[in-house]
């Protein structure tokens, strides 16, 4: 069994210690862009290993250590990366048309800072944000793999600024 936290769009901003936890405890760290800062993605790899892309508010050392997109397998899952899949939680569709370009089990993607998670013949995943979400707790996504089996569930770190 492989245990994942997935995450996005932190923005350099103080972790949550409850997040802290969660990550100390993964097996793998997923980041779908926008640490912002050096300092923050170094600090996050130290934790535990890592895979991570760039984002849109990413400096640029970041952006040019950082893939845009990122491919990689755990176990018998293909997992496809990207930190600006779309604008809206609106329509997924071209989400999915994206995880069939990419040949991808699970996609995940950030920058829209509201967490969801879709289940068709992929996956797609949005981890919304741990510490700036939008009209939405703080939250991450925590990932189980065993196998060519998935399981995703949306974790609430707290209320958000709007729901104080």
């Amino acid at each position: 069994m492989t245990r994942i936290i997935v995450i996005s769009d932190t923005h350099d901003h103080e972790l949550p210690d409850s997040l802290i936890n969660l990550l100390k405890g993964a097996d793998m760290i997923v980041h779908a862009g926008d640490f912002t800062s050096a300092a923050c993605y170094d600090y996050l790899r130290s934790l535990s290993e890592m895979v991570a892309v760039h984002g849109n508010s990413d400096c640029t050392e970041l952006k040019r250590l950082l893939p845009e997109r990122a491919v990689f397998t755990v176990r018998d899952i293909t997992i496809g990366v990207v930190h600006e899949g779309q604008l809206s939680v609106g329509d997924t569709s071209g989400l999915w048309y994206l995880a069939r370009e990419l040949g991808v089990d699970v996609l995940i993607v950030g920058h829209i800072h509201t967490p969801f998670i879709e289940q068709s013949d992929v996956m797609i995943a949005c981890p919304g944000s741990p510490t700036v979400p939008r009209l939405a707790d703080k939250t991450v996504i925590e990932l189980v793999i065993e196998g060519s089996w998935v399981h995703g569930q949306i974790i609430s770190l707290g209320a958000g600024a709007c729901f104080l």
